[in-house]
């Protein structure tokens, strides 16, 4: 017997997609909170990835370059869930990738560059903390291997960082000036993969929710946002948006049945 397709999956033709890093684990990516994550395993790795830590202690950016030199994600493909979303987004409805990761996977999966938000930066660019001036990171790693520990600006020898957002870092205000009126505008928001503890980034659930949105999460554990979701799938992702995304394009034409939003 066919499942029966929830009200909430109507008549959508609009999609905000935020993502977080239980996208990727199926690509070989580990998250950082689940029961074999990144800070789970390694608590005070988290010092590295702290703004202020890494612009003061040479030591905290040797372990962090360390990390990324051999990161999973440099030989990850994009999985059955980063495709749905490119496959959604071709059948006709309007799809927004507002994603955590900085893997660069939607991009890979054939998303549109323009519709994707990257909010936490991207690791395939390193920026000069002086200079601003923008390289391929694989010139930097290159470095790391020859063993440099703590390579510098090769234009003006100051600081070089990836492209992403550290603890304690603000981000850039138009980048999430335009997530928030993605939130705004969205009919459905799906939060995929995401433990919804990190802020602002998190509170774009709300935004579209108190803009007339429809929240569904999936996710793994529980989030501060389940309460304001219509449903709350967990699923494994890799089954689980594959099947939402297709259940949206076949009725995105379809009228809209009455909203229950406790849950229908």
């Amino acid at each position: 017997m066919e499942a029966a397709v929830p009200d909430w999956a109507y008549g959508v033709g609009r999609v905000a997609v935020l993502t977080g890093a239980g996208i990727s684990t199926d690509s070989g990516i580990p998250d950082y909170r689940g029961p074999d994550g990144v800070w789970t395993r390694d608590p005070s790795a988290v010092s590295a990835f702290t703004y202020d830590n890494f612009i003061s202690d040479p030591e905290s950016r040797s372990r962090f370059w360390r990390v990324y030199h051999d990161h999973p994600a440099w030989r990850a493909e994009p999985n059955t869930a980063h495709r749905a979303l490119s496959d959604l987004a071709r059948s006709g409805t309007a799809v927004r990738v507002l994603t955590q990761n900085v893997d660069g996977l939607h991009l890979r999966a054939g998303s549109d560059p323009r519709k994707v938000l990257e909010l936490h930066g991207s690791m395939r660019e390193v920026v000069c903390l002086a200079c601003r001036t923008r390289t391929p990171t694989e010139e930097t790693l290159r470095r790391v291997a020859a063993g440099e520990d703590d390579p510098a600006c090769l234009d003006c020898g100051g600081i070089l960082k990836l492209a992403v957002v550290l603890f304690g870092e603000y981000l850039d205000s138009d980048t999430l000036g335009r997530a928030e009126q993605i939130a705004r505008a969205s009919q459905l928001m799906l939060a995929v993969g995401s433990s919804l503890q990190v802020e602002p980034v998190a509170s774009l659930c709300a935004l579209a929710v108190n803009s007339g949105a429809r929240l569904v999460i999936v996710n793994r554990d529980p989030t501060p946002y389940d309460a304001l979701a219509v449903e709350v799938v967990r699923e494994p992702i890799g089954t689980a948006l594959p099947r939402i995304a297709a259940m949206l394009a076949v009725h995105r034409s379809a009228e809209s049945r009455p909203l229950d939003r406790t849950g229908g």
